[in-house]
């Protein structure tokens, strides 16, 4: 979601000048000078329209991106990946549809190895950045930051850095000892995950499951990975078992 602090830090940066304290007018007037050299695609998994807008400013106008692909769900994201081979970014907003916790990157991260992936999120709960850093992400951008940063740390990950955000120092007793307890379960699955948990105890085939969900097979393909390690199994007959265990009670 659109934070209200993104915003006013985003307006902030309009009185300051100069290397870090680019104003964001100088920002959108790159716009006008051409890009360096071209990215191909780049990838924004958030449900806020305004967000995306803002965010492809920078990623076509700043970085150099051809072309900047929206997707307002986590579906929608992979079945984007899953069919272009162009994307070479994608960025992850926590609170979308489709995304459970910030594990669900993991096998993201797992299905399309080449691909830089970040997480910009409202969010800044330790807990949420550990677990998104501890799936493989190549940073966790905070949307407070401000759109010259925002641009600074997305030119890091590029680069091949990883953006850990200083509030990882910031330890909650509270979110340690949740984390603590926290356990592979039947309720740690997505919606989604689910229905393909219920279609793979049936006996289905990825390309059925893709059929009826009307997903992409690349989609299923990374869902049943994750129900692979929500589960604790390693292959479909023991997801199977395992799931119809759980789900009889």
């Amino acid at each position: 979601m659109f934070s209200d602090e993104f915003g006013a830090n985003w307006d902030a940066t309009s009185s300051v000048q100069g290397g870090a304290g680019q104003s964001w007018r100088e920002v959108t007037e790159a716009a006008k000078r051409p890009a360096s050299a071209a990215r191909g695609a780049a990838l924004i998994a958030d449900d806020d329209e305004f967000f995306r807008m803002a965010l492809g400013v920078i990623l076509t106008d700043r970085l150099g991106f051809a072309e900047v692909i929206e997707a307002t769900s986590l579906d929608d994201a992979l079945d984007q990946l899953s069919s272009r081979s162009d994307i070479s970014l994608a960025l992850f907003d926590l609170a979308m549809p489709g995304m459970k916790s910030a594990a669900s990157l993991r096998s993201v991260r797992e299905e399309f190895a080449a691909l830089k992936i970040a997480v910009i999120s409202g969010s800044r709960r330790r807990s949420d950045i550990l677990t998104a850093l501890t799936s493989g992400v190549h940073g966790y951008i905070p949307k407070s930051i401000g759109a010259t940063n925002l641009y600074q740390t997305l030119t890091m990950v590029l680069e091949g850095q990883i953006y850990v955000p200083q509030s990882i120092t910031e330890i909650d007793g509270g979110e340690a000892q949740e984390a603590d307890q926290a356990q592979p379960k039947l309720d740690s699955l997505s919606p989604r995950q689910r229905d393909v948990l219920n279609l793979l105890i049936l006996g289905k085939s990825n390309k059925e499951i893709a059929r009826v969900l009307d997903l992409g097979e690349g989609t299923v393909k990374v869902h049943m990975s994750a129900l692979f390690r929500s589960l604790g199994t390693r292959s479909r007959s023991a997801a199977a078992a395992v799931g119809a265990k759980i789900l009889a009670g």
